[in-house]
Order: structure tokens, then C-alpha cells, then sequence
């Protein structure tokens, strides 16, 4: 209906100056065959009046057009609206990590282009990414089109002087990321339209739109500084034992702040549409592993807060143990018996088999459920993903799961879970929003503060004296749990020999009073490889080392002073030169 109306309006014009024109000109020749000049005087200012009025009566009808029937809606290609502004993103610092920046789009309307060519060859080599294909529609269509958006002010500029007719500009606002992959996956993207799509972005996208009109930032958990330490040593283990994807994360345990979540491999947040599916992925929320002996710790706190064992208590590891339809080994058998600091340092699943089987089945599993493993981990990040756990908890699934197996977790419900085990036994939810300095979020208590003093204990001991010891720091008395979990494959049917999820799980620092400033630690790699020197690349080998660097760099950045080394049931044990191998 509009381009009819349009039609009929521009052709009723130019009728009615057709015949005003074919008037006057008969007009001035009367005025002259009757040899009045005067006339032909006032004839003549009446045609230039005439003239200009219908100039303004065609500039009119050109403005209502554009404001009445304006093409953009009917583009053949799409323009982005103009998206709702979102507040600029911050770490606990201040840092910016995300910001709305004004940016233009690029209109093409063929009908005001004198030369397609010279407009072709000009556009091409100044936007060098438009697609050929998408140009050439453009500059063949009949209305005008929206070409590319997100250009610069300086592309914009560079384009404008080009001075092409039908090139046009609009604005519109662009969501930038100025640190490009750093915590991309915690800090997430948007679309086009402004909207959050991952991480933080869409965790928080309403309180973004909301936090934009009151004029104030989103501030997140991140700490830029740790972020970035935990990446860089991430990397060079990557660089190192080339695993298919690795994770690492620190956590403060008594708030549930997630100060860094690192990913490899990673992506551009600023081009997201340009990565993968497997670069997007956020390992630390949506990726599920059996974390094998990481598990240990949980199964040794359960019988440490059922009275079940106690440092002392003794397990026989010198056969291996049968529980349910589960015939159990030990990766670097001892052979001996261990009391429970050795049969953690050692990382037995004979030892830690014996124990569960005391702790019970019910008993457990509801442990394991109280410690926030047998569903999503809880935080913001809408990506996080549900376990898969026993469908029937008995003793084949206890056998299993006490030391790793037969439970897919993700790392972040290992980080909640551990938390909770180390901040005097409090459940959490984990955050990606900084809290209050004085914030202490409340919880279901999980074990007695009792079981956190021991378990802390514990945890040191396997760094002075056990598998963790490749993660010691001096000063910062870090504790920790080696894991080597292997992976079920489902082409033999059973756990590849070679294929491997190598964790570990610290806490740093271990000493002092358990409402201490403390933080957890995790370092994983999926399928890492051997490096040069050709040793099994286990949770020891390949995470701890990468673990341990981690802490000394970002120990300063979180007011972690160093003190004097502990070393926690030395009496019980044998001396940090006795070999402790882990799986």
C-alpha cells in the first residue's frame, strides 16, 4: 500500500508541473504578441516563484517518505536493531572486562549508486571480510539494504571518504571485550541483539540492562591478576603434556568467589561466531569427568566425620580387596599395611575401598549427596552441568565411586564440594559476583569443623610426604589430592589404559584457624600426553606442578603472606623421602 501511495503522489506532481509548464510557456507568448512587457515581467516572477514551490513541495514529500515508507525494514539483508545498553563489566578491582562502544552500521540503497563498479571495487578493498557474494546482492537489489555492522568510528570514517553515493551509516552499539581470550569463558558473550548468551553475560543479562540505566558497572568475582596467572601456567602445561582440554580454578572457600576459571582450549569473545563448539565449551561448568582419586578425599572426610577411621586407623593393602562385583587394586601396590595419612599419600584404592565399605553404603552416599556431588554445581553460570551418578547405590557403586570412578562430576562441583569440606563444613554456593568484604554466605553444615582441621592435615601430609609433593610452595603450606582417572571407552567396553583425566586438588594455606583466609585449587587436564621424559602423565606429573606454580604466583595477589613450613603426622608416617606414587 505504501509504494502504491508513493507512486500515486509522485505522478500526480509531475502531471500537475507538466501542465503549469505548457501554461506559462503559452502565457509569455501572448504577453509578447501583445507587446506588454510588464506582464511578461510579472509572468516571469511567477515562474520562478512557481519553481520553488514545487522544489519544496518535492523536498517534502521526500521527507515524509523517508520517515513513512523508509526501506530498512524491508532490506534484503538484516539489520541488527539496536540493542538495550548493558553496563560495562568489571573484575572485584575495577578492571574492565566488558563495554558497550559505539559502533556503525553499513547500508548499500542501489538506486542512489551512479557506478556499481567503482562502488564494488572501492568496498571491497576497504572492507576486505565482506563477503563477495553478499556485496553483489546488495548492489543488484532494488531497495536498500543493511551490508555489514559492527565497523569502528575509524572504519567508518575511512569508507565515508571514500564518497560513494549510496553508502550510507547507522549507529548502533557493540558489546567489546578489551582482553580478548582472557576469562572468556567466565566472562562469556552476547549477541547481535545484545542479549547474554554465556558466562557472566548471560548469568547476570538482566541485572546488565538494569545496572546500564542506573548508570553503574556489574562487577564480577574475577581477579584479573589471578586470571591471568592461572591461564598463563595452565598454558604451559598444555604446551607441554598437549592434552584435548584442561581446566584450572581458584575459589575462596569461606565466600564461594570464583577468582579465576581458566579453559583450554579457548576463544575470542569478541568472535565467538569464529571458534568452536569445542572452543566455547566451559570445562570448569559444562564438561563432566571421573575425577578419580581426587574422590579420596571425600570418601577419607566421610569416615573421618562418621568416627569411622581416624588418622591412625589401619587398612591391609597388601591383596587386593573385594567389594561387591569389584575386585580392587592398587596402581604402585605398597603391599603393607596403611594406616589412613598413608593410604592418602599413597593414594590406595585398597585402603580407601576398606574404608568406604566401614562407612556403608547408605551412610555414603548420603555424604556424597551432602557434599553437593549428586547434582549441578550451584552457581550463576546457567551452563553448569548435572553429574552422572550410580542409578543404584550399593556396594559395586561404592567400590567405584569412593576412589573416582563411576561418578561424572564437573569441576566445579569438586570445587564446591571441597570447599565445603575445607571452611569449617559449610555447603556454599559457589558465585561469580564479588561479595561484601565481611559476606560470609550460610550453608547446610556438611561435617563437624572437627573433620576440616583433620582433613587439612591430611591434605599437607600428601604434599610433604606423598603424591603432591611436585606442588609444595615453601611459605604457603599448601595441601592437596592427586587424581588419575582413566577414561571408559566405550569401543573395548571398559578403561582405556591411555587415555586419562591427571587432577589435583589443593588448598593453600593449611595452617591457622579455620575461619582463616583460605583458597582452593584445581588443575585439570583431559587426556594429556607423555612428555620427554616418558613417565605415565598422572595427576602428580602433570597437575600438581602446574597447581604449586599457580599458588606462588597469585599468593601475594590475594594476601596470603608466607610463614613457616609445616609438616603435619610425621610420627605416624614414614619421612617425605619415602617414594609415594598416585593414581
Amino acid at each position: 500500500m505504501s509504494l502504491g501511495l508513493q507512486s500515486f503522489g509522485a505522478e500526480t506532481v509531475s502531471r500537475w508541473l507538466t501542465r503549469t509548464m505548457w501554461r506559462l510557456e503559452h502565457a509569455f507568448e501572448r504577453a509578447r504578441a501583445s507587446d506588454k512587457p510588464q506582464d511578461d515581467t510579472r509572468i516571469r516572477i511567477f515562474f520562478v516563484g512557481a519553481l520553488f514551490a514545487a522544489g519544496f513541495i518535492t523536498l517534502a514529500m521526500g521527507a515524509t517518505r523517508a520517515a513513512l515508507f523508509n526501506d530498512v525494514g524491508r532490506s534484503e539483508g538484516y539489520a541488527p536493531p539496536i540493542s538495550a545498553a548493558r553496563a560495562d563489566l568489571v573484575d572485584r578491582h575495577g578492571e574492565l572486562l566488558a563495554a558497550d562502544l559505539l559502533h556503525y552500521g553499513l547500508y548499500i540503497d542501489p538506486r542512489e549508486i551512479w557506478d556499481a563498479a567503482e562502488t564494488r571495487r572501492a568496498l571491497r578493498k576497504a572492507l576486505p571480510d565482506v563477503a563477495a557474494e553478499r556485496l553483489e546482492r546488495a548492489l543488484r537489489g532494488n531497495r536498500r539494504t543493511f551490508l555489514v555492522g559492527g565497523l569502528t568510528p575509524e572504519t567508518r570514517k575511512r569508507v565515508y571518504e571514500l564518497g560513494l553515493p549510496g553508502v550510507s551509516f547507522e549507529p548502533e552499539e557493540k558489546r567489546v571485550y578489551p582482553l580478548g581470550y582472557t576469562g572468556a569463558h567466565l566472562i562469556g558473550f552476547v549477541d547481535s541483539g545484545g542479549q547474554g548468551l554465556a558466562g557472566a553475560e548471560a548469568a547476570f543479562n538482566d541485572e546488565i540492562h538494569k545496572a546500564a540505566a542506573a548508570g553503574q558497572t556489574a562487577q564480577l568475582s574475577m581477579d584479573l591478576r589471578v586470571q591471568a596467572a592461572a591461564e598463563d601456567e595452565l598454558y604451559k602445561g598444555v604446551a607441554k603434556f598437549r592434552p584435548k582440554g584442561a581446566v584450572a580454578l581458584v575459589v575462596n572457600v569461606h565466600t564461594g568467589e570464583i577468582l579465576a576459571l581458566a579453559n583450554y582450549p579457548t576463544f575470542d569473545p569478541n568472535k565467538p561466531g569464529a571458534a568452536s563448539l569445542d572452543a566455547r565449551l566451559n570445562r570448569g561448568a559444562a564438561a563432566i569427568y571421573e575425577m578419580g582419586s581426587t574422590f579420596k578425599g571425600f570418601t577419607v572426610a566421610a569416615g573421618l566425620d562418621s568416627g569411622v577411621a581416624t588418622p591412625m586407623s589401619t587398612f591391609d593393602a597388601r591383596q587386593p580387596f573385594q567389594l561387591g562385583y569389584r575386585t580392587i587394586h592398587d596402581y604402585h601396590a605398597t603391599h603393607k599395611v596403611l594406616n589412613l595419612v598413608e593410604v592418602f599419600q599413597h593414594s590406595s584404592n585398597i585402603g580407601t575401598a576398606i574404608l568406604a565399605e566401614s562407612v556403608g553404603v547408605e551412610r555414603l552416599a548420603a555424604y556424597f549427596k551432602a557434599f553437593g556431588l549428586t547434582e549441578p554445581a550451584k552457581v550463576e553460570l546457567l551452563e553448569t552441568a548435572r553429574p552422572l551418578t550410580p542409578k543404584v547405590w550399593d556396594q559395586d557403586a561404592i567400590a567405584s565411586t569412593s576412589f573416582g570412578h563411576g561418578m561424572n562430576v564437573s569441576p566445579l562441583a569438586i570445587a564446591r564440594a571441597y570447599s565445603g569440606l575445607l571452611n569449617g563444613g559449610k555447603l556454599i554456593p559457589l558465585t561469580i559476583r564479588k561479595t561484601p568484604a565481611d559476606y560470609r554466605p550460610q550453608g547446610p553444615q556438611i561435617v563437624q569443623p572437627r573433620t576440616t582441621e583433620t582433613l587439612l592435615q591430611i591434605m599437607r601430609a600428601n604434599v610433604t610426604g606423598g603424591s603432591g609433593k611436585s606442588a609444595n610452595v615453601s611459605g604457603l603450606n599448601v595441601g592437596g589430592k592427586t587424581g588419575t582417572g582413566e577414561k571408559y571407552d566405550p569401543a573395548i567396553r571398559g578403561y582405556s589404559t591411555s587415555k586419562q583425566v591427571s587432577s589435583f586438588a589443593a588448598v593453600f594455606p593449611t595452617d591457622g584457624p579455620l575461619d582463616a583466609t583460605r583458597y582452593f585449587v584445581l588443575v585439570l587436564m583431559d587426556e594429556p600426553k607423555t612428555d620427554a621424559s616418558g613417565a605415565r602423565p598422572t595427576g602428580g606429573i602433570v597437575a600438581a606442578p602446574v597447581a604449586g606454580k599457580i599458588i606462588e604466583r597469585i599468593a601475594p595477589f590475594v594476601g596470603i603472606e608466607r610463614r613457616m613450613d609445616t609438616a603435619p603426622f610425621t610420627e605416624i608416617v614414614a619421612g617425605p623421602n619415602d617414594a609415594r606414587e598416585e593414581h
